[in-house]
């Protein structure tokens, strides 16, 4: 009788917290051991210090010294029989820029296909897609199909709860009718004012010049248009990729659908929160003190429930979503099971700057007794993957005197470098 060779393992490179953990998911549902990095420096590091990884599945966009394309590069390099998956939300990968025998998908990726990719190209592996995959027979995916059923279940509709809770006025109505291509919406502006011209036999050029206006500087206009409309493309995509991920991963840990329709719910809040708060300081980056006390605000009703305290420092637009998503899990289990569930409980936030170290604690304050968890959900999973986003250490402690979360990172990982 032969016996079972070792789990292939399955390094993991992305940089967006959410998409991580899905990755993980997908990985572990295709009966494979997921090792999950934040950046292609941290990637390679773990490569030259093992040698049992058998697929490099990297996001391409990502901050560092190099990014997933030159990974796959130089681990096809280096390390010939590592298989490679590349994925993105915005740059389209031909045969000729990727690693012979890798393969690319755009994201949001679709689960089903992902996982029978993984099996096809390392080994068997266990299909237990979860949630149930339904067979499609129309445009939708089959992911998205069985998503939407479920959350129809529980009384939602994915397409109404994700403009009102996302997305702004501007870019509900680029994405309203879901069969028309994300480009042509953008450009339906731009050619009925180009048709409205030469109904009206007015030359654009000529009108251009009339209002005093440089042909030449009109083009460079036109550029910089083309170029917004590529970066608020990427940006939606991204976007729908991580509500697709919330979703998904919510259902996934969810007791019943009643839960997983308040979980969904309010994840989306939060990352709708995060989003206008980066929208105020175009997207560069805004304080930690922001950050926390938009999270924690529509949790604090009555007022002072939370006690918040330390020196405000800039993070990173990645990092502002990190923090605000982490902070809606701990705010949400404390108003149900923690110091926020009885009246007298409170919470104190605090965090310092320790030479170039960053140090976070929240800690509950009279509130009942709590213990650890028998199942990990995932939020807390969440909360953990904060620490690897930030390449820091994060402990959970459920002590007699209540719940207490800590968090020690570089000061580098979280700032704006100047």
């Amino acid at each position: 009788m032969t016996r079972p060779g070792p789990t292939p393992i399955v390094l993991i490179v992305e940089d967006e917290m959410v998409l991580r953990m899905r990755a993980v998911d997908i990985v572990e549902d295709a009966g494979f051991t997921p090792v999950a990095t934040v950046s292609a420096d941290e990637a390679m590091k773990v490569l030259e210090s093992r040698d049992d990884i058998s697929l490099l599945f990297t996001d391409i966009q990502m901050p560092g010294s190099m990014d997933g394309l030159k990974l796959a590069h130089a681990v096809y390099s280096r390390w010939p029989h590592i298989k490679i998956i590349l994925v993105s939300g915005q740059i389209a990968v031909n045969d000729a820029e990727k690693p012979i025998d890798s393969r690319f998908f755009p994201k949001p990726l679709e689960i089903q296909q992902m996982v029978l990719e993984l099996q096809k190209m390392v080994g068997e592996g266990a299909l237990k897609v979860m949630p149930a995959v339904i067979v499609a027979d129309d445009p939708l995916t089959a992911e998205n199909k069985a998503l939407r059923h479920q959350l129809q279940q529980a009384g939602m509709d994915a397409k109404a709860l994700l403009l009102k809770t996302v997305l702004d006025t501007e870019k509900q109505q680029l994405i309203i009718d879901e069969n028309q291509p994300l480009n042509d919406a953008l450009a339906t502006e731009n050619d009925s004012l180009k048709l409205a011209l030469e109904q009206a036999g007015i030359d654009a050029r000529t009108l251009l010049v009339q209002a005093g206006i440089d042909a030449d500087k009109r083009e460079a206009a036109d550029k910089l248009q083309h170029l917004i409309h590529a970066e608020l493309h990427h940006r939606i995509k991204n976007l729908l990729a991580t509500v697709g991920a919330i979703t998904h991963q919510s259902l996934r840990t969810a007791t019943n659908m009643t839960h997983a329709g308040a979980a969904i719910d309010g994840r989306f809040a939060a990352l709708a929160r995060a989003h206008d708060l980066l929208t105020r300081v175009s997207w560069e980056n805004a304080t930690i003190d922001s950050v926390i006390r938009s999270a924690i605000e529509p949790f604090d009703q009555g007022g002072g429930r939370f006690i918040v305290s330390g020196e405000d420092i800039r993070i990173t637009s990645s990092s502002v979503i990190a923090f605000a998503m982490t902070l809606n899990e701990l705010c949400t289990n404390t108003t149900k099971f923690g110091a926020l569930s009885v009246h007298e409980g409170q919470v104190r936030l605090s965090w310092q700057i320790d030479g170039e170290r960053l140090h976070f604690e929240w800690v509950e304050i009279g509130g009942p007794l709590v213990s650890e968890p028998t199942r990990k959900s995932f939020g807390t999973r969440m909360m953990v993957s904060l620490g690897q986003q930030l390449q820091g250490q994060v402990e959970l402690q459920y002590l007699p005197s209540g719940f207490v979360y800590t968090m020690d990172v570089p000061i580098e990982a979280v700032t704006i470098k100047a």
